[in-house]
């Protein structure tokens, strides 16, 4: 390349275009401003702007916060594949890519013409290769891994392309210190976006409690100490592009790395960070000794639980931190106790501080019980998140008990249920069951463990208010229980259709022996919706057991077998027990063995019910049917509506019960009616017991379930 041609290039005003994370446009422009930048235009995810070849490398060197820096080589509309090629074989290549260097392509974006991103990288190829093997005689060599050049194009919806030379190489945000990392890091430009926005001046001192493997923390030494981020680098993308020039890239260098021994030796800023992982702590402490700020960064092991203000004087500065946000339900109670906690620390340990907190869950905010002064979007990776901004007062005081209706309701509930249920010999039983319309929930004890289900809210409930007086009913619950967060269960039970309820969640095949009376059953906490034992079936359980001595048995639809272990228990002489799920047999035949329930006068047949009854075979004492309200299951031969289909279903348990036999008939829908005329026509009579089935831990809903016993109007001939 020609003399003239370099210093014209050096001197003239040329574009480039800054690419960021979402949310980080303004920081980055205020920031390429400061490097000297000019005609700035904001996008979504970066800027535009002009300037000299050594505004680009000030960018490459100190910019914090930008992703890529890429000169725009052209900008043309793209409608046909030929347009692209076209487009990309008028651009002076032999400019920027020399004989025997490689390149690479990688173009986003699509249109009617390029519905391939593989096929539109794949034609600015062809153009380059051909204008290079024209002008050069020698093909060049595409290296997609370490590429000397990378062309980068980008396809907008509006046809327009752009095609631009990455002068980055490796994403800028990987400044080349982070050595390992803990779950979830965070990215290092997004790390410096919540120092920005939270306020930090660079010299009070920073406390981060759970600070991982401390990008944050070193990001803020990097900015304290003046030290450009790009010196940690040993490689970009401009340094085998035919157009770098080295005095200018030498020169930009020697001043940054001035300016970091400098700061490095000048700053004495208080950078504190925490974990309660050793190993995490570990990472963290090699990342800041590759930084070149390993003095600079203190690093501790300590929990939320214990945290405390390390500042010995009564100077105020920034707590900024990243905490943990799970995706699954499950992982919330836990998380719910980490916030609230740490809203109580923060209160008591850093009155008059600056607290920056980000998320991707506002709920999990909210619980800190703190007044945030300024929300910020920002995104980590595709994650949408919020930085919120507080101020801790002088005078902070001990946030006041949540949800204190609901807290009161459940301790009046607890006081009334304990004595019962002991004398009752149970250990599982309901605490609570949306006593309260606007804490819309179901709570049960399964000994020191706590299920609590959530009702889906009516749909004139926003959804943030019914999440977050969900997570104050949370709170509230494990305050007056006393459970701790790793013995807390929480669901969400919508309206259930069919088995819905018997669909798998987790895979913990985690099990728990209960008492109920005289049975003890094995439940799974949580894995499914339901636990394996509904609660509100006591009462007719102990029922079945009482009346079971000496009688042949059936259980129907039959679930994980408690009706039949009471029957079992109770003395029967036979039970059958018949469900069309091998798994919920499986754990039928577990709760008879666990209550020595073995034998051959005990059978499990995994089959449709209504298609068994259909078949010629035995016929039984004690019936007990307790089937889906709705169900559609692809192993039964037709779908099944209780209300509909119930008078058939009785029909059928006609024929396999004996002349002085009993049917105990159960269903869960609301407003169930009896066809009491086609009963009679079928020789049947009916005796509403729904009431008397009804246990005190339910007493608050009598629409929970409805019961019926049913028994032969005339007793058959035999």
């Amino acid at each position: 390349m020609c003399a003239s041609f370099v210093w014209i290039r050096l001197t003239m005003l040329l574009p480039f275009f800054a690419t960021c994370p979402k949310g980080l446009e303004s920081l980055l422009l205020d920031e390429l401003t400061q490097l000297g930048a000019t005609h700035l235009q904001e996008t979504v995810a970066g800027i535009g702007f002009k300037g000299e070849l050594a505004t680009a490398y000030r960018a490459c060197m100190w910019s914090r916060l930008a992703s890529r820096i890429m000169l725009q080589l052209t900008e043309f509309t793209m409608r046909t594949d030929m347009d692209l090629y076209l487009g990309a074989a008028n651009v002076a290549w032999e400019d920027h890519i020399q004989p025997g260097q490689t390149f690479s392509v990688d173009f986003s974006g699509t249109n009617e013409a390029i519905t391939n991103t593989q096929y539109g990288g794949l034609k600015i190829k062809d153009a380059i290769v051909d204008r290079l093997t024209k002008r050069h005689g020698e093909r060049p060599n595409v290296d997609k891994r370490t590429p000397d050049v990378r062309i980068l194009a980008h396809l907008k919806r509006n046809n327009e392309l752009s095609i631009t030379l990455d002068l980055s190489g490796p994403a800028l945000h990987q400044r080349g210190y982070r050595q390992q990392a803990g779950d979830a890091p965070l990215k290092e430009n997004l790390a410096v976006a919540i120092l920005l926005r939270s306020g930090w001046d660079k010299t009070s001192p920073l406390v981060d409690p759970m600070c991982g493997s401390g990008t944050l923390l070193i990001e803020a030494a990097l900015m304290a100490a003046d030290h450009a981020p790009g010196l940690l680098r040993v490689r970009f993308g401009f340094m085998a592009w035919s157009g770098h020039d080295r005095n200018a890239w030498q020169e930009i260098s020697a001043e940054a790395t001035v300016r970091a021994t400098r700061g490095l030796k000048q700053t004495q800023v208080q950078l504190i960070g925490f974990d309660q992982d050793k190993r995490v702590l570990g990472f963290a402490q090699d990342n800041a000794m590759a930084a070149g700020v390993g003095n600079l960064v203190d690093l501790r092991q300590g929990t939320v639980e214990n945290l405390v203000n390390p500042i010995v004087d009564e100077q105020t500065g920034w707590v900024i931190s990243n905490p943990p946000y799970g995706e699954r339900l499950s992982e919330f109670p836990s998380l719910l106790g980490l916030h609230q906690l740490l809203g109580d620390r923060l209160r008591e340990q850093f009155k008059g501080w600056h607290v920056s907190l980000i998320s991707s869950s506002p709920e999990l905010l909210s619980c800190l019980r703190l007044r945030h002064d300024k929300i910020y979007k920002l995104f980590n990776g595709a994650l949408a998140c919020e930085l919120r901004n507080y101020q801790i007062a002088a005078d902070a005081k001990t946030a006041r008990p949540l949800a204190v209706d609901f807290a009161n309701r459940l301790t009046k509930n607890i006081k009334q249920l304990e004595k019962w249920a002991k004398t009752e010999n149970i250990d599982c039983y309901r605490l609570y069951d949306a006593d309260l319309p606007e804490y819309n929930a179901a709570i049960d004890r399964y000994q020191d463990y706590i299920v609590i289900q959530e009702y889906a809210a009516p749909k004139t409930i926003p959804e943030y208010k019914a999440r977050g007086r969900f997570y104050d009913l949370v709170q509230a619950t494990m305050a007056v229980t006393g459970v701790t967060a790793n013995k807390l269960i929480m669901k969400v039970r919508a309206r259930q259709v069919g088995r819905e309820q018997y669909e798998k969640l987790d895979r913990r095949d985690q099990w728990l022996e209960v008492q109920e009376h005289n049975a003890n059953l094995l439940v799974n906490l949580y894995d499914y919706l339901d636990t394996g034992l509904f609660l509100d079936h006591r009462p007719t359980r102990k029922r079945i057991g009482e009346l079971a001595k000496g009688k042949d048995f059936l259980n129907l639809f039959a679930y994980t077998g408690s009706a039949t272990v009471h029957a079992g228990l109770g003395g029967a002489k036979s039970t059958t027990t018949v469900d069309m799920s091998n798994t919920y047999l499986g754990w039928a035949e577990r709760n008879m063995a666990l209550n020595g329930l073995n034998g051959r006068e005990h059978q499990f047949i995994q089959a449709d019910c209504l298609s068994w009854l259909r078949e010629p075979g035995e016929s039984y004492d004690l019936i007990f049917v307790d089937p889906p309200t709705f169900s559609n299951s692809k192993r039964m031969e037709d779908n099944f509506d209780i209300q509909r289909d119930h008078l058939e279903l009785l029909g059928l348990l006609s024929k396999h019960l004996r002349p002085n036999g009993l049917v105990i008939f159960s269903n869960n829908k609301r407003q169930f009616k009896m066809d009491l005329e086609g009963l009679a026509e079928l020789g049947l009579k009916a005796k509403d017991v729904s009431k008397n089935s009804l246990p005190k831990d339910f007493a608050r809903n009598p629409h929970i379930h409805n019961c019926w016993e049913i028994t032969w109007a005339e007793t058959p001939q035999s």
